[in-house]
C-alpha cells in the first residue's frame, strides 16, 4: 500500500536543530530561556502586535485570556460555534457559561448580525457576556471590524481564536492582533509546530506580562516559593521554543505553499458541478488556506461529502469532515445557542482536503486522482 497522505502533517525547515542544539549545549531546557525569548520576539515583529507570550498550547493561552479578563464562575462567554473543542472548553474551566453563536455564509465564522441578537437576548436575561471568542476557521479571517463594533457597543472584551490563522489577515491587518488578545496554536498539525504550543498576543503589555506571571505558577517575587495567586504550568520549554524560532524561518514559505494548494485544487475542480470552496470573499481578506475545505452538493456531484471521505481513506488518504458545531456536541447541546442554520450544512457537506505544505507532486497526483475517479468533472 502507498505511504498515508496526512491531512496536515508537520514540516520541518531544516533550521530548527540549531536552537534545540544551542539549549541542549547550555542546559537551557527548562521554560526559560534564550529560545523563549527570541520566539517571542519573532511572533510579535511577524504578527504587528507589541508583545508575545509563548505558553503551552492554545487551549491553555484561551484558558489564560480569560482568567486575565476577569471571567468566572457564572459569567457567560459568547463563542463561536463552529469550530474545535479547544475554543470552548477552557470557558468551562473558569466555571463560566459556554453562549453560541452560529455562521454568516461567506467566511463560515461568527456572524455579527446573530452577535448583536445574541448579546441583547442575554442582557434581557440579566446577563452582560463578559467576553467573545470569534475564531478565524481553515485560517479565514472573520469579519473583525463588524464583529469588533458589535462589541465595543456593549463594551466586551475579545478574545481571537487565531490558532488556524497565522499570516492571515483582513484589511492588511494581521489575524491575532484584532482583539484584546490574540490566540495562537503550534500544534503537529499547524502551519508552523512547536511540537505543542500557543501563544498569546497582545499590545497590553500589562497583560501580557501577567500572562507570563500567570502561567509559571504565579511565584510571587521571594527568595522562597511565595504564591498570592493561583498559577498554572502553561510556559512554552525553551527546547520547543527553539522549534519554533526555526520554523518562523520558513513560515513565509509554508503560507505559500498551502495557498498554492487551494490555487490547485480550485483548478483540479473548477468544472465540477456542486463543489464550493471556502473562499475569500473579497480583496479585504487574506487566508494562510492552513486547510482547503470544499462543501458537496450530493444533487450535483452524484456523491456525499462522506462518500468521498471514505474513498479518500481507501487510498490511504487522510480527509476530514469540516468541524461539528459546538451546540451539536454532546458535552454543549445543553447550552445556549444563536442559530442562522449555516454551520449546521456546513458540517452535513464539508470536507477538508490534504493540504499540507510538504505536498509532493506525486501525492498530489494520488489525491487528484480520487477526486477525478469520484467527483463530475468535466
Amino acid at each position: 500500500m502507498n505511504d498515508k497522505i496526512w491531512l496536515s502533517s508537520p514540516h520541518m525547515g531544516g533550521g530548527e536543530m540549531k536552537y534545540v542544539q544551542e539549549a541542549y549545549d547550555t542546559n537551557w531546557v527548562a521554560p526559560l530561556g534564550k529560545n523563549v525569548n527570541m520566539f517571542e520576539d519573532k511572533l510579535a515583529d511577524f504578527s504587528g502586535a507589541s508583545y508575545a507570550s509563548a505558553l503551552s498550547s492554545g487551549t491553555s493561552a484561551i484558558h489564560l485570556a480569560l482568567v486575565l479578563l476577569g471571567v468566572g464562575q457564572g459569567d457567560e462567554v459568547i463563542v463561536q460555534s463552529f469550530t474545535f473543542s479547544a475554543s470552548a472548553n477552557p470557558v468551562t474551566y473558569v466555571g463560566a457559561t459556554p453562549v453560541f453563536v452560529d455562521s454568516e455564509e461567506d467566511t463560515w465564522n461568527m456572524c455579527p448580525d446573530t452577535l448583536k441578537k445574541a448579546i441583547e437576548d442575554r442582557m434581557a436575561k440579566g446577563k452582560v457576556p463578559k467576553a467573545i471568542i470569534p475564531v478565524h476557521l481553515y485560517g479565514m479571517p472573520a469579519k473583525m471590524d463588524k464583529i469588533i463594533q458589535v462589541a465595543d457597543e456593549y463594551n466586551i472584551p475579545i478574545i481571537e481564536d487565531a490558532a488556524e490563522a497565522l499570516g492571515s489577515s483582513y484589511k492588511n491587518k494581521k489575524m491575532g492582533t484584532w482583539g484584546h488578545l490574540g490566540v495562537l496554536s503550534f500544534n503537529g498539525n499547524k502551519i508552523i509546530t512547536t511540537s505543542g504550543g500557543g501563544a498569546l498576543l497582545s499590545d497590553d503589555k500589562e497583560l501580557i506580562e501577567k500572562s507570563r506571571f500567570l502561567a509559571t505558577q504565579a511565584r510571587d517575587a521571594a527568595p522562597h516559593y511565595e504564591h498570592s495567586h493561583i498559577g498554572f504550568n502553561y510556559r512554552m520549554s525553551n527546547i520547543l521554543a527553539g522549534i519554533g524560532c526555526g520554523q518562523m524561518e520558513v513560515l513565509n514559505s509554508h503560507i505559500e505553499k498551502r495557498r498554492n494548494n487551494n490555487v490547485w485544487y480550485r483548478e483540479l475542480l473548477k468544472n465540477s458541478k456542486g463543489v464550493k470552496f471556502q473562499e475569500e470573499p473579497n480583496g479585504d481578506y487574506y487566508s494562510n488556506y492552513w486547510l482547503s475545505s470544499i462543501c458537496i452538493d450530493p444533487q450535483k456531484c452524484g456523491i456525499t461529502r462522506e462518500e468521498l471521505r471514505l474513498k479518500f481513506e481507501e487510498a490511504n488518504i487522510e480527509s476530514r469532515p469540516l468541524w461539528k458545531p459546538m451546540h451539536l456536541q454532546p458535552v454543549f447541546k445543553d447550552f445556549p445557542f444563536y442559530s442562522t442554520g449555516v454551520s449546521e450544512q456546513l458540517f452535513k457537506d464539508g470536507l477538508c482536503l490534504p493540504s499540507g505544505s510538504n505536498l509532493s507532486s506525486a501525492e498530489r497526483d494520488r489525491i487528484a486522482s480520487v477526486l477525478k475517479e469520484t467527483l463530475v468533472i468535466n
